[in-house]
């Protein structure tokens, strides 16, 4: 697996932004068929990309809207409603999964059931759903056969192709049409609030000069206000997009959709295994409860979690509580929210499952530099995650001490919980040895 840009497991709640700043629709004559495809493609479902879609509507221009489906509907996210509004105006509507987790650190039945699963429901409201886009952009070969298997047809990467960052200056300006590896076509870094409009231009610009290919470029937020990392503002995207616009007008580029380019009928649904039942009482509820089971930096089955203005790093410690291993996260540049490890907001492979009702009782072991807490999610509908408690604060410790906590009973309509020890100041805590408990 590659590695690539990466961004938070919680951000920020989108703004919608309520209209655009202008539009022309730009027409010209039949041109000759353009050797350099643009596809603008929108990940995560935000509710701020709508306005940006009808400024693209207005300009004549279509795109790809990677949705993740637990998430329809909810606040500050696109409605079922806006993405058949979408779709009628001739946007691709993909896959994106349902909750949005690092694929590659779930275990393949879990991989297996948000990708087909995710597929299976935008199908079953009406669209049409052959791409996919990877979270996190974190795939291996075993991920890219389960989305075969789902039934896409192609799937995309990020920061595989030349973008600002002078990082990537090496790499190619674009991808080939066909992609070779179609299940890991190659595209820039996602689009966030370090780009200019020169940025986006060049993206286009210098796949031209370099003999044409596909640019696929990821847009996040199209707003003011909202996640400062992965946003840009409308004015920026009506820019670009009005620029975009002109160039297809003068037939030196194509704008298409990621099905358009790939082709290929609609291979019938698929859907994913069963979400496991709960293990009998008494037994720990936690997968990979020692964190012995590793994925890169991360452990099998667990995630990066926080929010807010900081940088959090996450490194393996040896030796752990028990074990060979442990999990240190280091958190700097503090100025807002948290970080933390905890187990993926999946559908259940990973995160345990609840009861309504009950009560649950957590333990972990620890040693940090500052006071920590335990912060609890829960998973509700279709597979979407929401904050809901934390435990009171516990003291810095040098020595590694467990701390435990019952919580209250789980809310009526949630299925899935999930919860780590956080950090909310520049400083240190290290993990080991996860438990959790039904209690009734």
């Amino acid at each position: 697996m590659r590695l690539r840009h990466r961004w938070w497991a919680f951000g920020s709640v989108a703004l919608v932004v309520a209209g655009f700043l202008y539009a022309v629709v730009f027409a010209g004559p039949a041109q000759a068929a353009a050797n350099t495809v643009v596809s603008l493609t929108f990940d995560d479902t935000n509710a701020d990309q709508l306005p940006a879609e009808q400024t693209m509507k207005s300009l004549g221009l279509t795109g790809t809207f990677f949705t993740v489906s637990g998430w329809i509907g909810q606040p500050g996210y696109l409605t079922q409603a806006n993405l058949q509004q979408i779709a009628a105006d001739g946007n691709e509507i993909g896959g994106h999964t349902v909750t949005h987790p690092d694929l590659v650190n779930l275990v393949p039945a879990e991989s297996t059931r948000q990708i087909c699963d995710g597929r299976v429901a935008l199908m079953n409201m009406g669209f049409k759903v052959t791409s996919f886009a990877y979270p996190f952009a974190s795939e291996d070969p075993a991920t890219e056969a389960l989305v075969k298997q789902c039934g896409f047809n192609s799937a995309r990467g990020l920061g595989d192709i030349a973008a600002p960052d002078p990082a990537s200056a090496t790499l190619p300006v674009a991808e080939t049409i066909p992609p070779a590896n179609p299940y890991d076509t190659a595209a820039p870094d996602e689009v966030d609030s370090t780009w200019t409009l020169q940025s986006l231009e060049n993206e286009v610009t210098h796949a031209q000069a370099g003999g044409g290919g596909w640019v696929q470029l990821t847009f996040h937020h199209i707003a003011v206000g909202t996640d400062p990392t992965l946003t840009i503002t409308p004015t920026l995207f009506t820019q670009f997009a009005t620029w975009l616009a002109q160039q297809k007008a003068a037939g030196t580029v194509a704008v298409k959709t990621v099905d358009q380019v790939i082709g290929g009928a609609q291979q019938p649904a698929v859907q994913g295994p069963a979400v496991p039942p709960p293990p009998p009482p008494g037994t720990n509820m936690i997968q990979n409860p020692s964190l012995e089971t590793l994925v890169n930096t991360i452990p099998q089955c667990w995630a990066a979690g926080g929010y807010g203005t900081n940088t959090p790093t996450f490194t393996v410690v040896s030796p752990g509580h028990t074990g060979a291993v442990a999990e240190q996260l280091t958190l700097s540049g503090y100025a807002s929210g948290d970080a933390k490890l905890l187990p993926a907001l999946d559908l259940g492979g990973c995160s345990p499952t609840g009861t309504p009702g009950h009560t649950y009782q957590l333990k972990a072991w620890y040693k940090s530099t500052a006071a920590t807490q335990f912060e609890l999610y829960y998973r509700i509908g279709n597979g979407f995650w929401q904050y809901w408690t934390a435990s009171p604060l516990v003291g810095a410790t040098a020595s590694w001490t467990q701390t435990t906590w019952t919580t209250p009973p789980l809310p009526s309509g949630a299925s899935g919980i999930s919860w780590g020890l956080n950090i909310q100041t520049n400083g240190t805590i290290t993990t080991d040895d996860y438990e959790m408990y039904d209690v009734g």
